[in-house]
């Protein structure tokens, strides 16, 4: 960050940000004009437009931060044995979690600068509202867990590898099958399971998608749209209904009933978020049109139902991923047992 060439590749990186933003605008732009008498409300359409600009900017920055952070730290710890340094680090006094964590930190340094850049970027969809600061807030914690995860799976192969072209080839294959190869075999097992009785297939476990950042991403876009209606709202239903519980969910409502969708009725159109909006009527179970508040609830229930997992995932990776690394680094096995009291003295009087 001392030369010129930092600031200037962080102007680049910001500018060309603000170009694929501008682009994102134009394009929902359009795609809200051609949705007829809904895209003549300017409610309607600036929200609209806000939350497909929020979802491609941050689907974006995912794919950047999931090519960025294995390459980054691929090579921290197998480029010191090339330059047979690593032996002189494990003879000073720092432990070997200190170097791994150093390393890993140090690697990540320039994305996470890279990634706080992109925020005044992003920050521009509150100019046309659909996005609040939480949302926005969800996302970029997804994308700070996902570096972390997907650089530590870099740092652990540059451990186990000798050459760095090694160890960044191995990061890429495990990376590929954990965000393209998990959501590919998601959709194989879900279009090839059994039907259950309902005549609704059985999903695969929801696991599997767990470490799919993409789909973190999704969920978080979920909570943007009213009522739970919308494209990203399907993605995460589809993945976490099941043959009992099919898409939508009943959500706790007021007075201790339920409210649940009635697909058939379309005659009452309830407020989400203050805003009447073109969705589905939600019904108590006790007959009549929810209220603001009822209608609320739903937009409510839809939000953190998958993100959280995945943060979480990936931070477990990461802890799995760091305490391997610390284990090819230290020049001693920790699990190694230590032999009895009388044992270990005998050993030392016959040296």
């Amino acid at each position: 960050m001392r030369g010129r060439r930092a600031f200037i590749v962080l102007t680049i990186h910001v500018l060309l940000l603000t170009l694929i933003a501008w682009m994102f605008l134009r394009l929902n732009e359009e795609s809200v004009a051609n949705q007829g008498s809904f895209g003549a409300q300017s409610t309607y359409a600036s929200a609209a437009v806000g939350r497909g600009i929020f979802l491609g900017l941050m689907m974006l920055q995912t794919l950047m931060v999931a090519v960025l952070a294995p390459a980054a730290t691929a090579g921290a710890i197998s480029s010191e044995r090339e330059h047979q340094t690593l032996e002189l680090l494990a003879v000073t006094p720092i432990s070997s979690l200190a170097i791994v964590l150093g390393k890993l930190l140090s690697a990540l340094a320039w994305l996470f600068v890279l990634i706080l850049a992109s925020i005044p970027v992003t920050a521009l969809v509150f100019v046309f509202g659909g996005v609040a600061p939480d949302d926005m807030f969800r996302a970029y914690v997804v994308l700070f867990a996902t570096v972390i995860g997907l650089g530590s799976v870099g740092i652990f192969f540059s451990t186990l590898t000798r050459r760095t072209g090694a160890s960044t080839g191995l990061t890429f294959v495990v990376t590929l099958a954990v965000v393209v190869g998990s959501l590919f075999l998601w959709i194989f097992l879900s279009n090839t399971s059994e039907v259950s009785p309902t005549g609704l297939r059985r999903q695969p476990p929801e696991a599997l998608l767990y470490l799919n950042p993409f789909v973190a991403q999704a969920d978080v876009a979920c909570g943007t749209e009213e009522g739970g209606f919308g494209n990203s709202c399907s993605i995460i239903s589809g993945i976490l209904s099941s043959p009992d519980q099919p898409f939508p969910p009943t959500v706790p409502a007021l007075g201790g009933g339920q409210i649940q969708f009635d697909v058939n009725d379309t005659a009452g159109i309830p407020f989400v978020r203050g805003v009447r909006g073109p969705s589905m009527p939600v019904i108590l179970k006790g007959g009549g049109v929810a209220n603001d508040v009822a209608a609320a609830a739903i937009t409510d229930a839809f939000r953190d139902r998958f993100w959280p997992k995945s943060v979480l995932s990936f931070l477990l990776l990461a802890a799995v991923m760091i305490f391997l690394s610390v284990q090819f680094v230290t020049p001693t096995r920790r699990w190694r047992p230590s032999l009895p009291g009388p044992l270990r003295r005998r050993s030392r009087g016959s040296a």
